[in-house]
């Protein structure tokens, strides 16, 4: 006979309650959250045909990992949703864990998805690199203080460039100042060089899966972006649309809706605060962009103000990265100049190869040829994805009409057009030969 168990899992011990399918309790247990036992809990107590349950919470996968081959099936549920169905004015862990039993026995629990071994993988490095920035953010600012503190102005733009470094070296300062100074110094470097190693790995990673460097075609999205956003997600396949891959990152508008009466406001930001986070940095750039993504960010902006804005265009790369994803396709819009700098720096910092540049063997002379004049080769769109092994984005005359009308409403026809081509642009003169110029 199949039973129903609970398990309210805390860092130092799990409470276990055993149901049978009348609803019965059978067994009450509390065991401590190590390996060492719950292993023989699971040998002792467990049976092929039981069901489990557990909130989500740090340490969920790994005991999942431990049981889970000792029973049937187990259950992950959403912590936020079971409270709101099993509210109660006396919660204990005993509660708590009957809670989850009744609550599987009557198949009446809020699931959340099992991520597999690589995707927890994934989300446990990109929460690592996000812990250290978090940290080089906290140490900067230390250092900003320490200074405003003592009234010193900085005479740099970028105070911690290696100009800006160095002057923090040998600034004259109070013994206390300088003794915080030192310490901070230290410290950011520490933390700058375990971000590089974390950041070494990552790119292996990224590099390795197409998804990343498809994502990365999408305008302010590099790979910490993209795998931040992959991490969130897990396989594509388990959203039935892009709206729902959108609200798993909390991106959607909230609803308050009765009789004939329908309120929408802010953002629900129920789900993956870090990749919403990244998506809303990523959408911070886009007032600037030539293609439809720029066109919909400045309309907003005219209409609402910024903030709303840099939100509203972030939703709209959740539901780009999902036809990317899906389709395997990289944005069509993309700027070709900067999506082969992104690829390429991440494909030199991984493998070092690095690819000449110029006119490719057997292209004609360009027209400008011996006119004294510099310019520079921008390739196509689908150049740059054939040279990095994507790919080709869908040329203009395929795009379904509907398409079509949009990027001439928006004016971005122009645009869509010129990438599909070679352009030739004239290069920026540097410092040195704008004076022999002058001279």
């Amino acid at each position: 006979m199949a039973r129903f168990i609970g398990c309210d899992i805390h860092k130092k011990q799990v409470t276990v309650c055993m149901l049978d399918v009348d609803g019965q309790v059978l067994a009450r247990l509390r065991i401590a959250c190590t390996r060492e036992a719950l292993v023989p809990f699971a040998r002792q107590q467990l049976r092929p045909d039981d069901q489990l349950a557990l909130e989500a919470t740090t340490h969920t996968w790994s005991v999942v990992d431990l049981l889970e081959p000792f029973v049937e099936r187990i259950v992950v549920s959403n912590p936020l949703r079971t409270r709101a169905i099993a509210a109660a004015k006396v919660k204990t862990d005993k509660i708590d864990a009957r809670v989850l039993a009744e609550l599987l026995r009557a198949d009446y629990l809020a699931t959340v998805w099992q991520p597999d071994a690589e995707t927890r993988r994934l989300r446990a490095l990109t929460r690592r690199r996000a812990g250290l920035v978090a940290d080089r953010t906290a140490v900067k600012n230390r250092l900003h203080s320490t200074l405003a503190q003592r009234l010193i102005p900085i005479p740099f733009q970028k105070l911690f460039s290696a100009q800006g470094l160095e002057w923090l070296k040998q600034l004259e300062l109070d013994d206390d100042g300088r003794l915080a100074l030192d310490s901070d110094l230290r410290l950011l470097a520490a933390i700058e060089q375990e971000i590089q190693a974390l950041e070494d790995i990552l790119a292996r990673l990224a590099y390795e899966r197409q998804a990343v460097r498809l994502l990365m075609t999408l305008p302010g999205v590099d790979f910490a972006v993209a795998q931040g956003v992959l991490a969130a997600w897990g396989t594509i396949d388990r959203f039935p649309d892009a709206d729902h891959a959108a609200a798993y990152l909390g991106l959607v508008p909230s609803t308050r809706q009765s009789d004939t009466k329908c309120y929408h406001g802010r953002i629900t930001k129920q789900g993956n605060s870090h990749a919403r986070w990244l998506l809303i940095q990523a959408a911070q750039h886009l007032d600037s962009h030539p293609g439809p993504l720029g066109h919909f960010f400045r309309r907003l902006a005219q209409k609402k103000n910024r903030n709303v804005a840099v939100v509203a265009a972030a939703r709209k790369m959740a539901l780009i990265a999902y036809f990317i994803l899906k389709n395997r396709e990289p944005y069509r819009y993309a700027l070709p100049a900067s999506s082969q700098t992104k690829l390429a720096r991440l494909r030199v910092r991984v493998t070092g190869q690095k690819r000449r540049g110029g006119t490719p063997k057997g292209a004609p002379r360009p027209a400008d040829y011996g006119s004294g004049k510099s310019t520079r080769r921008i390739p196509s769109l689908p150049e740059v994805c054939l040279r990095e092994q994507l790919p080709p984005p869908t040329p203009l005359d395929d795009l379904p009409p509907g398409e079509h009308k949009h990027l001439k409403t928006t004016a971005a026809l122009p645009y869509v057009q010129q990438i599909q081509q070679v352009q030739r642009i004239p290069r920026t003169p540097t410092p040195r030969q704008k004076e022999l110029t002058e001279s």
